[in-house]
Formats: structure tokens, sequence, C-alpha cells
């Protein structure tokens, strides 16, 4: 297992839809992909992690948010099927934006689909940190990222102080 490098602000992958994935069960060099983006998340003491996070534009997100009855999971090609009608607003950061976090809205319920790597199709029903996870994950597989859900002013702040610290 490695850990890879950190795909941060700027990087042209970050603002790319990702590439769908064709899943072939059991293939090494998939699981080896995922072990390293689970390292990687692991060490940088993340929830979540996309594989255009560590340069790789593929539909892959790795999570795992340490909730009682959560277990880490990988999930090719995830999208939202369902979205609750109730919004949340919750404390988001981002491994790709390090130092940096802030409230952002999103929807408080949500139904995912996707792919396991086994190529079995799964269907998640979310709430709390999870969901939110999810969203942001799969944001950042359309080349979304969580200041792009903030308004124009907070996101101008939190870039700025991002640059200086960058500095």
């Amino acid at each position: 297992m490695a850990i890879l490098k950190i795909e941060t602000l700027g990087s042209e992958v970050l603002r790319r839809r990702a590439d769908e994935v064709e899943v072939v069960a059991d293939d090494p060099e998939t699981a080896r992909l995922i072990e390293d983006m689970f390292e990687t998340m692991y060490d940088a003491h993340g929830i979540g992690l996309a594989a255009p996070q560590v340069g790789i534009s593929r539909r892959l997100i790795v999570v795992h948010v340490n909730e009682e009855d959560e277990k880490p999971f990988a999930l090719f090609n995830p999208r939202v099927v369902e979205a609750g009608k109730a919004k949340e607003k919750g404390e988001e950061g981002c491994l790709s934006i390090p130092n940096v976090s802030a409230l952002v809205e999103r929807p408080a319920e949500v139904v995912v689909e996707g792919v396991d790597p086994k190529g079995n199709t799964v269907r998640i029903e979310a709430d709390g940190m999870l969901a939110r996870c999810l969203q942001h994950e799969i944001d950042h597989l359309d080349g979304i990222l969580f200041l792009d859900r903030l308004s124009p002013l907070k996101r101008n702040m939190i870039l700025k102080k991002y640059r200086k610290q960058e500095s």
C-alpha cells in the first residue's frame, strides 16, 4: 500500500467530470488503488476521498465516516438518485483545500446508487454525516468543490484565507 499525493486547489483534475468506470470484479490493479486511497484518506485524517483528489479521473470514492455501524466502503460510479427536501447546514472541509472549512447547506437525506468492487449494484440510504460525505465526494467526481456551494462573498473570504496560508 502507498500514500498517494493529494491534489490541491488549482489542480485541473479537480475541475473535470471524472470518467465512468467499467467495474471488473476482483481486478488487482483496482483493488490496490482502493487500498491506497483508503491509506491516503486515513493518513490525512479524512472521512472520504474521491479518485480525482489523487489525480485519477475515475468515478471512484472511498468512504469511512467512523460512525457506530458504518464500515469503510468503496463505490464506483456513485450518483444521488433521491434527495430529501429538508436541508441541513454542516461544517465541511476538504483534503484538497487544507486548513479551511465552511458551513455548507445540503439535503439532509439522500439515496445513492453505485457499484461495489465486486461488481454488485449498491443502494445506500443515508442521512447525517454519511449523507453529507457522499454528496461531497460525488461532487468531486463532477468537478465541484465545496467552495462552489457557498455564496460568492463567503467563497472569496475562504479563498483569500487559503491563498494567504499557501504563500
